[in-house]
């Protein structure tokens, strides 16, 4: 299970992602590097929890601090 998930979090690296946090803020940013824990690192991060989206930048989210991730479709060949 635990090759399967990194599987998909490398498979997803550059790529936009979307995050559900404890807190129940919504981030959206462009996934650059995972760690076992899940600690992520997004660039262009924005918080789009509220109408008016908020420009994050590079941010460092604690793994014990997601809830969801939801990773971009696959490319069909």
């Amino acid at each position: 299970m635990a090759d399967e998930i990194s599987t998909l979090m490398t498979n997803s690296k550059d790529k936009v992602v979307l995050l559900r946090l404890r807190n129940n803020k919504t981030i959206q940013g462009t996934l650059k590097d995972f760690d076992i824990h899940m600690n992520l690192t997004l660039e262009n991060a924005e918080d789009i929890s509220e109408e008016n989206k908020k420009q994050l930048g590079k941010v460092l989210l604690r793994g014990d601090n997601i809830l969801a991730i939801s990773l971009p479709d696959e490319e069909s060949n």
